[in-house]
């Protein structure tokens, strides 16, 4: 059975900002601990979300998250960085079930943007 098509969204990176306006600052290993990049991580995602909704309508339109990189501010000596990203990846199936399976890189950077603990772009798919 085919479909008439589907639409893959890009998200821009998001970073981990609190509802408060805050942000999650630091580097993991080096201030912060894992479990508090893997709450940062879900923060991103939700993020994401509100602004995948804000594009799409309703996320109830997506089919499959397709994938998404964790970007961890990370300490020199940090390789944790897989276990931060769960936090997005638990949330990404917590949200979509199967279809918040997804292919993932999560990677550890030198420094971000104005020292956010994380930075995540997604990939999408969108039903018409």
């Amino acid at each position: 059975m085919s479909v008439p098509g589907a639409r893959l969204v890009y998200t821009s990176g998001r970073t981990p900002r609190r509802r408060d306006g805050s942000f999650v600052i630091g580097k993991l290993g080096d201030g912060l601990s894992v479990k508090e990049g893997y709450e940062a991580a879900q923060i991103t995602v939700l993020n994401l979300l509100a602004s995948l909704k804000a594009e799409i309508g309703d996320l109830d339109r997506v089919s499959q998250v397709v994938k998404i990189l964790v970007m961890v501010n990370s300490a020199q000596d940090f390789t944790q960085q897989p276990a931060v990203a769960n936090g997005a990846s638990d949330l990404l199936v917590e949200v979509f079930g199967e279809r918040g399976k997804h292919a993932r890189s999560a990677v550890g950077m030198e420094a971000l943007p104005f020292n956010v603990a994380v930075e995540i772009e997604m990939i999408v798919e969108v039903s018409p």
